[in-house]
């Protein structure tokens, strides 16, 4: 039931809204709905958003078909391609007009990660080798460009000078790293080396995943530090409930891929130690809390966390066998039908408050809020449901 009820999220409410929101005059897709559904066509068109919309029809195409969505991918990658990309100094812009010109020239590892994820995505479902080559450019950048003694630096100016990470700090604090970077480095660099299984890519993802066991993860909390200083010192006392599940079946994804036992028996029982201790701090009602900062609990429901949840919980099931993983995925998916989903066109919700009601000033669709989350939510069901 689990799987039936992804493939009717996916196909009747999430591909629709998003399929509507294809620009055909000035390519990539519109960037910006506001809670009453009010299209901006001339609003900023965020780079991370396209990177992600592209990832998403790709896989859509890979696990479930469809010529439509074969064509949106294409849709979405011509305007990656041709304008989110700089091919003077190296990686991807930050943001750009709706007319597809750079705005914002800030180059940031996370956004360079989602390139690399969504050119690689492309290519394992269409095949194509340039979306594979300009991955492997944007790997090198990143690799020649960002890296200091203690792992990767993240806030750059056009030119690769390093700039404040105002981009991923939040919670009044400044941090030089971020656990979020580092997760994202191993999704992305996960879709490539499923894709030409380089050696490079290998290494380094293996460098990446050890960061997140022997810094990024407390053995003594069972939960993932959040902000750090460039030498990887924490700052803050903060804990991303969403990012810690999330991170649960990323990690355990990044250790099939490579295909080393010893790695994945490793991260199993991390992995499973996150879930056990985000079910223990952050889900009630259904559904999970968003984050602790030092003794404050955010109780709001939050969109992408509720997603990585019905995941992450189906990994923790898969890997344990333990059925009650499986009750909390199907419990949170309910909440998801329920209560996230905006019955007036099928998206959902960026945030709910924990009584359910949803922030009237919180955008549907935006730099950020994206078919990524929900989508993969849906496809991975899908995919490991599918024998």
């Amino acid at each position: 039931m689990l799987k039936s009820r992804c493939e009717k999220i996916l196909k009747e409410n999430i591909i629709p809204f998003w399929s509507k929101l294809e620009d055909k005059e000035n390519g990539g897709f519109y960037g910006f709905v506001d809670f009453d559904l009010n299209l901006d066509k001339t609003a900023d068109k965020g780079v991370i958003l396209h990177n992600r919309i592209l990832w998403f029809y790709s896989t859509c195409y890979k696990i479930i078909g469809g010529e439509e969505n074969k064509r949106l991918a294409k849709h979405a990658y011509e305007f990656v391609k041709n304008n989110c990309i700089d091919y003077e100094q190296g990686g991807v812009y930050w943001m750009l007009d709706y007319k597809g010109n750079p705005v914002d020239t800030m180059k940031h590892t996370y956004n360079c990660a989602f390139a690399i994820y969504a050119l690689s995505a492309y290519y394992n479902s269409v095949g194509d080798k340039e979306a594979l080559s300009l991955a492997m450019k944007i790997f090198e950048d990143i690799e020649e460009k960002t890296l200091d003694e203690y792992g990767y630096r993240e806030s750059f100016s056009r030119d690769w000078t390093p700039i404040p990470n105002d981009a991923l700090s939040e919670n009044g604090l400044m941090a030089e790293k971020t656990m979020n970077a580092i997760l994202h480095l191993i999704e992305a660099y996960t879709e490539l080396y499923k894709a030409n299984g380089d050696k490079r890519v290998a290494e380094r993802l293996k460098f990446q995943l050890s960061q997140m066991s022997d810094t990024v993860y407390n053995k003594d909390t069972d939960a993932l530090r959040v902000f750090f200083d460039e030498k990887l010192c924490e700052i803050g006392d903060i804990h991303s409930y969403g990012h810690d599940i999330e991170a649960s079946w990323l990690m355990d994804l990044a250790c099939e891929a490579l295909g080393e036992k010893e790695l994945c028996d490793k991260f199993a029982q991390i992995d499973l130690r996150i879930a056990k201790n985000i079910e223990k701090l952050a889900f009630h009602g259904g559904a999970l809390y968003n984050e602790r900062d030092k003794q404050e609990i955010d109780r709001k429901r939050v969109w992408w966390v509720q997603a990585e949840a019905v995941v992450g919980y189906y990994n923790a099931y898969e890997h344990s066998g333990d059925k009650r993983f499986a009750d909390i995925s199907e419990q949170i998916l309910t909440y998801i039908e329920n209560v996230t989903t905006d019955k007036r066109c099928g998206e959902w919700f960026s945030e709910v408050s924990f009584e359910g009601v949803p922030d009237r000033d919180k955008e549907m669709v935006g730099p950020w809020k994206c078919p990524y989350h929900n989508g993969r939510m849906c496809l991975e069901i899908i995919r490991r449901t599918n024998s």
